[in-house]
């Protein structure tokens, strides 16, 4: 277990989905789990740049602070096996493609752009793979010369064995295998010197000493070329595990059609990071059939390569939900307060700290998400809410005794100017139908109408005392106009 190193390595091209961070958040977890030694390492993968973003890096820095998952080595921490940044490497990839072609395992090829789509439109008319098909491996030392006299662009290919087959032990399915001649000649470095995934993943990965990798199903095809890099270049190869995808509920891979698929679109809609890491950690591992509540201490104490499962994990937003309501009543008041926050101010809701924490106890337990706070408590804020006056009439009541109940609601509320005792006024509201021959629900529903502009809301008697006595009173009056008028 010493010297344990697992690389998060993402490309900037927007904010990583969370089947990308679910396979970070593992590395994490290995990480830690084994110690002090083991290190967990951002690598950036911006060799493709034509796909990045412009604030692509920021994006994946931003995801992982949401949930904690501190590295130890990167782009803006440094450390020793730095650049952490694939497009600061170039000269080192150039040099190993260098040293495959002198080997023998790897080639020039010379084939346009042209060429190479007419070959791809013959194979696919022929209903055959698209592969490449050899035609600069096989070109004599005369006529490689006279392409390097032309100054004709060039990309460098792995030579892959014609014959035999490719084997990797694979941590999470077991052995990988396939015969080699169904493995194309990939590319490795493109005509601009920037090297493929292929090639930069392995020399960094050996270089930088990472001891365990990690990564979705969609890269199982690709590792025959990778472990044909690894002996081409004679390095040991590290142990591999290619982790299930995340499906939705209708068991096809997540993606935007299943709704949120990046972490930082759930931050903004109201989920806390203690929810998202014990869900993100249970989509795919699992410690028995019992324990579904982990602290991230519990995690990394537990965490085990051999409990991550083979099949695919499905993305269960009702699970998710009632984990992020459990972790919100988990809070202290004056967390939910703080965490409640941003939310007040992305709607423009002039909340101060004193009011939020005065909220924050009756919402605690009527929130899966902190999004939702906003809607229930909007009405203590701004003008008088607007409302259908229907509503205020409840089940069995007429205009006239409506009325008559929030007469006698504003009656028992100008008792108690301060509102400080929220039982002795419930009590007394609660005798004042009792002597209209009304109902409490219909007693209440016309005083909660006038007061919040919704039928079900908070509970009320916190909700007026937070709303204070000259807004209640007020909307009272309103209310008792509008139905004056019915």
């Amino acid at each position: 277990m010493s010297n344990v190193r697992v690389r998060f390595a993402p490309s900037p091209t927007g904010a990583p989905h969370v089947g990308n961070i679910r396979t970070a958040l593992f590395g994490y977890l290995w990480a830690k789990h084994t110690g002090p030694s083991g290190k967990f390492i951002l690598r950036i993968e911006d060799t493709d740049q034509a796909r990045e973003v412009e604030n692509g890096l920021e994006l994946i820095l931003e995801s992982l602070r949401f949930l904690g998952l501190t590295w130890d080595e990167g782009p803006d921490v440094g450390g020793a096996y730095g650049p952490y940044e694939q497009s600061k490497r170039l000269p080192l990839y150039q040099a190993h493609a260098a040293q495959l072609i002198a080997q023998g395992d790897a080639y020039h090829c010379y084939c346009t752009a042209e060429r190479l789509e007419q070959m791809r439109a013959e194979q696919k008319a022929q209903g055959k793979p698209s592969r490449y098909d050899g035609a600069c491996r096989q070109l004599s030392a005369d006529e490689r010369a006279a392409h390097e006299r032309a100054g004709d662009a060039r990309v460098v290919r792995l030579a892959v064995p014609r014959d035999g087959v490719t084997t990797l032990p694979d941590f999470i399915h077991g052995d990988l295998t396939i015969a080699n001649k169904e493995v194309d000649d990939q590319v490795l470095l493109k005509s601009d010197g920037f090297p493929t995934y292929h090639l930069a993943v392995v020399v960094d990965d050996h270089l930088m000493q990472i001891s365990h990798v990690m990564r979705g199903d969609d890269w199982i095809p690709s590792f025959p070329k990778h472990v044909l890099l690894y002996r081409a270049f004679g390095w040991d190869i590290p142990p591999h595990g290619h982790l299930p995808n995340v499906l939705g509920p209708d068991k096809k891979k997540l993606s935007k059609r299943h709704g949120a698929t990046s972490v930082l679109q759930f931050r903004d809609d109201g989920y806390l990071p203690e929810a998202m890491f014990n869900f993100l950690a249970r989509l795919g591992w699992s410690l028995d059939d019992k324990n579904e509540l982990f602290t991230r201490e519990d995690l990394i104490q537990v965490f085990a390569l051999d409990k991550i499962e083979h099949a695919p994990a499905t993305f269960d937003h009702a699970k998710l939900d009632w984990l992020n309501g459990y972790y919100i009543r988990q809070l202290p008041a004056d967390e939910l307060a703080a965490r409640l926050t941003p939310f007040f101010e992305r709607a423009q809701l002039r909340a101060d700290a004193a009011t939020l924490r005065a909220l924050a106890p009756l919402v605690q337990e009527r929130l899966k998400k902190l999004t939702e706070a906003v809607a229930q408590a909007d009405f203590l804020f701004g003008a008088d809410p607007e409302y259908d006056p229907q509503l205020l009439i409840g089940k069995g009541l007429d205009a006239a005794a409506a009325l008559a109940a929030l007469r006698a609601a504003a009656a028992t509320l100008e008792k108690y100017p301060a509102l400080a005792d929220e039982e002795k006024i419930e009590a007394e509201l609660r005798a004042a139908a009792l002597n209209l021959g009304q109902k409490n629900a219909q007693f209440f529903n016309a005083l909660r109408v006038a007061v919040t502009g919704k039928t079900v809301s908070l509970p009320l008697m916190g909700s007026i005392r937070l709303l204070g006595y000259e807004k209640t009173m007020r909307r009272i009056a309103r209310a008792m106009l509008l139905l004056d008028g019915k």
